[in-house]
């Protein structure tokens, strides 16, 4: 989405336009529930909540978008962030690994670059589906901002003069953060793959 759409979806959206949340909601509502399912599954009526829950809190806090602090798929997915974490509140209190969904899939089988398996995990950890809620976990432990770059960045390859559009920085801005979010997650998922080869418990 250029600039200047952009700049006049969130100028409807803080005057309550029905027409500025129609074009929201066109735009975002394939990638919101693409990378909401990342997190959480691919249970579709579990996401078509959570799709719902961030789009009525975005209307709920529109008057207090500021484009400077990002663009709207930016807002969008902090927002898409907060009503996941508020949808594992109301689970149980832990999920087994055997629980995994199949999250895996959704990489085509494909393991990128920042997810580092090197850490000292069983090979049967490494061959099922224990793996696609290793890095479930890890991604959601991270801030919004970190997740938002990884998913963008390698699940749906965009590269990074479209990221630091998003982000309204430059492209050497855009590759630090990579790179700090890429050390986060490596450290964060080998706290869980120590968890998981230690005991095989709960992640949650």
């Amino acid at each position: 989405m250029d600039t200047k759409t952009e700049r006049e979806i969130a100028e409807g959206l803080q005057r309550g336009e029905r027409q500025a949340w129609k074009k929201l909601y066109e735009a975002y509502a394939e990638p919101a529930w693409r990378n909401i399912s990342r997190l959480v599954g691919s249970d579709s009526t579990v996401v078509a909540d959570i799709v719902q829950e961030t789009f009525l809190a975005a209307a709920r806090s529109a008057r207090d978008y500021d484009p400077h602090r990002g663009s709207l798929w930016v807002w969008l997915w902090t927002i898409a962030r907060r009503q996941v974490a508020l949808y594992y509140r109301k689970q149980k209190p832990s999920v087994g690994l055997g629980q995994a969904q199949q999250w895996w899939t959704a990489l085509d089988g494909e393991k990128p670059d920042w997810i580092d398996v090197k850490a000292d995990m069983p090979p049967d950890i490494l061959q099922s589906q224990e793996l696609a809620t290793l890095v479930r976990c890890a991604l959601r432990k991270l801030p919004p901002d970190y997740q938002t770059l990884l998913l963008a960045k390698y699940i749906d390859n965009l590269p990074a003069d479209r990221l630091a559009e998003q982000m309204r920085c430059s492209e050497a801005a855009v590759r630090s953060k990579l790179a700090r979010a890429r050390r986060a997650f490596r450290k964060t998922f080998k706290k869980f793959t120590r968890t998981s080869a230690g005991s095989r418990g709960a992640l949650l």
